[in-house]
């Protein structure tokens, strides 16, 4: 069981597909940041003791000014440089914590609309067996199909989910994981890859299909009627 969680989160993304200067953790989504809406989440949350979060180099200013004060996010305890992977974000907000917690919730800035529910559940899981994520169920059937088009097999979609994030590990664990992956040069797109390759089990909490993360334009006009279905400011 896990008494005390910091909570990391990755903002360092430039927004490349997006097509703005603004890069897409800033934008306005009904009237608020994106960046926001997770972070009142966390705010709202007892067993998150604090967050960190890792934003480009020449932001830290920014965020603190127009995102963390402006909106009363007090358990934003440090706003640290991100790096050029979300993995060397990630290891540089492990990098800040001073107070050695019991576990590590990672989620991305982009992914708006987290529930408080989830976020508890996976808290829960992760304290149980050591690590967590939410995810969801694939509906769809799904094939891999090599460089050249052509299918070669048809998965077993029952077998198989999209993998969201909060993902909740324990501390050491992630630290000892993200040491291993700087020292063998491992490229992963998540945590909890860095943690299946140490060998330590992760558990799947489901998520929500609301829980999408922004990445481009469109994911934006999906988010706004995300908002007007779940009743939130528009």
């Amino acid at each position: 069981m896990f008494n005390s969680v910091v909570a990391v989160i990755p903002a360092a993304g430039l927004g490349t597909r997006m097509g703005g200067k603004t890069p897409k953790q800033y934008l306005s989504l009904g009237g608020l940041p994106l960046l926001v809406y997770s972070l009142q989440v966390f705010e709202h949350l007892e067993i998150i003791r604090e967050v960190i979060l890792s934003v480009p180099a020449s932001d830290l200013e920014y965020c603190w000014r127009e995102i963390v004060k402006p909106f009363g996010l007090q358990k934003v305890t440090q706003v640290v440089a991100g790096g050029t992977r979300r993995q060397d974000s990630v290891r540089n907000g492990l990098e800040a914590i001073s107070n050695t917690p019991d576990g590590v919730l990672v989620h991305d800035g982009v992914r708006p609309f987290i529930d408080q529910k989830v976020v508890r559940n996976v808290i829960h899981c992760a304290g149980q067996t050591g690590a967590a994520v939410v995810a969801m169920p694939i509906h769809d059937t799904v094939k891999r199909v090599d460089p050249g088009g052509i299918i070669q097999e048809t998965l077993k979609r029952e077998e198989l989910w999209q993998i969201q994030t909060p993902q909740v590990f324990r501390y050491d664990w992630l630290v000892e994981a993200h040491q291993q992956a700087q020292q063998h040069q491992w490229d992963v797109t998540d945590d909890a890859s860095l943690i299946e390759r140490m060998g330590y089990p992760v558990s799947v909490v489901e998520g929500s299909c609301f829980n999408i993360k922004v990445s481009t334009s469109e994911d934006l006009g999906f988010g706004e009627a995300i908002l007007k279905a779940m009743g939130m400011r528009i």
